[in-house]
């Protein structure tokens, strides 16, 4: 990890904070950047996902959603926050369209709630649901702007959490349904299509451990039978895509994973083979049905395996795929998209065999390096080089797939507009996706900085802000005004990548 000159980090500071003289973008490292573009077409974009933004609740024949009902519960999110308002993008989404396009980006990624057009999940549709994506896409197009769009950003409908939600087989159906409506409405405008993001979080927090919607406690049991469900669901919405509506709306279907980088914390064997497991274990758990062989990583199915006979299970905790189902799940995308923030240390470390959880079936620990960078949020240290390390794995385990990063960003508490650490993790992040494409001839073919504002973050409720614009919640008008390091990202946008004439390069790097 790069070290910040402190002396002119101070400076810097000093400078920028009063009159501007010295471009905000100028933060001094010892880590080279590589100077060069993009390749051509490359998807510059910016996200949200409906829960955190959209507001409006229970207005127009939305339904609920397992994050409605969680939130309402008293103690759940810090200081009782909710999303009912949030941004009110439901009504303002027009801002949102003029701050992305003074992003310049070529691309917005956003969710649909699949209740506020589904209200009961399945069967009955919202038309005033399907008007305001009709109205936000076309508002988009008006800018210049391509959709880029979630099908399941984590807001299942309440009415099917009620059947079983992610745990009941039938949620394959019920997610093909809802995603043929989506591809009729609204294909002919939408090119990219991400159908989960990050599974882990569903099947690892909603129904392992408990502490995100729906809040069902299976650490080892039901993370894993959702996790299964998740990837037939996924892949179920793929091959409707690519036999009814690829042929003549000619878009993409993808699915976003979020994966740590693990660094061996040693040089020995065992911690270089306890990382690669945190790896298989993250990410290959839905990569490598997908991009892989068809099924889970053999690590996996050895561990899990082993572990559950030793515990007294009749089988695996870990479901099996059948031989109908692993051809169907192979290649079931067009690209993976990739969410990444941080990394990891990782040591070799047996579990108690009493312990029968996702975590434990790793026999590993992780643990990050004291020396990195924190952020506004306790499980993100600022570690650029393992956004490149990652990309490389995934090139290697995976078959060299298109790859797209849907989401990368850093929190503060502050939402100062001032955002120098923001800008220090974007420059250093991007220019690590750089390297990899130059350097490493990764398929990388889009980047998506995370989040287009201060939004709804889940259970840390408005304290911790990821946005490029800061939102003031105390107005009823909900202004968006645009950080310094909106303009910074602008500017990476409009120069295709790093150019060597920037002003920054005026100032040295220590």
């Amino acid at each position: 990890m790069a070290n910040i000159n402190w002396m002119g980090w101070l400076l810097m500071v000093l400078l920028v904070g009063n009159d501007k003289t010295v471009p905000v973008s100028c933060i001094y490292v010892d880590e080279p950047l590589l100077y060069d573009t993009f390749p051509p077409n490359f998807v510059w974009a910016s996200a949200t996902s409906a829960h955190q933004i959209e507001g409006a609740w229970n207005v127009d024949g939305k339904g609920p959603s397992i994050w409605d009902t969680y939130t309402s519960q008293p103690g759940i999110v810090a200081e009782g926050a909710t999303g009912q308002t949030a941004c009110n993008s439901y009504y303002f989404y027009q801002k949102d369209v003029d701050a992305l396009k003074s992003l310049n980006v070529s691309h917005y990624r956003f969710s649909i709630s699949w209740p506020r057009v589904l209200p009961d999940g399945i069967g009955r549709i919202n038309q005033p649901g399907v008007d305001y994506y009709k109205n936000l896409i076309a508002a988009l197009k008006v800018a210049n702007i391509q959709p880029m769009v979630t099908l399941y950003h984590w807001d299942l409908p309440q009415a099917l959490e009620d059947m079983g939600g992610w745990l009941n087989s039938s949620v394959a159906d019920w997610f093909e349904e809802y995603a043929r409506l989506c591809f009729t409405q609204f294909g002919d405008d939408v090119k990219i299509w991400v159908t989960l993001n990050e599974p882990w979080i569903t099947a690892w927090q909603g129904y392992g451990l408990g502490v995100s919607a729906p809040a069902k406690y299976g650490p080892g049991t039901y993370t894993y039978q959702a996790g299964h469900n998740l990837i037939l669901a996924h892949a179920k919405v793929y091959r409707l895509y690519e036999s009814s509506f690829k042929p003549f709306q000619q878009g993409k279907v993808g699915i976003a994973l979020n994966i740590n980088w693990y660094s061996p914390a040693t040089d020995l064997t065992a911690d270089a083979d306890a990382a690669e497991r945190a790896l298989q274990f993250m990410g290959g758990w839905f990569a490598n049905p997908i991009f892989g062989s068809g099924d889970y990583p053999s690590i996996m199915k050895q561990k899990i395996g082993e572990k559950s006979a030793l515990q007294g299970f009749n089988q695996s905790r870990l479901p099996e795929f059948t031989q109908e189902q692993k051809i169907f799940v192979q290649g079931s995308a067009d690209f993976l998209g990739i969410n990444h923030y941080t990394s990891f240390l990782t040591e070799d470390k047996p579990s108690d065999i009493n312990d029968i959880s996702y975590e434990a079936d790793q026999d590993l620990y992780a643990y990050y390096d004291p020396s990195w960078y924190g952020s506004g949020s306790p499980w993100l240290k600022i570690t650029p080089f393992g956004l490149r390390n990652l990309l490389i794995w995934l090139r290697d385990r995976f078959n060299d797939p298109e790859m797209i990063i849907t989401e990368n960003g850093c929190s503060d508490t502050a939402g100062n507009l001032d955002d120098m650490l923001r800008i220090y993790y974007f420059k250093h992040y991007i220019n690590n996706v750089l390297k990899a494409i130059k350097n490493d001839g990764v398929k990388v073919t889009g980047y998506t900085a995370w989040s287009l504002m201060d939004n709804f973050e889940w259970r840390a409720g408005y304290n911790e802000k990821f946005g490029l614009f800061n939102v003031n919640f105390t107005s009823p008008e909900l202004p968006r005004t645009a950080k310094a390091s909106a303009s910074y990202y602008a500017q990476i946008i409009r120069d295709n990548g790093f150019r060597t004439d920037q002003p920054c390069n005026n100032y040295p790097i220590s």
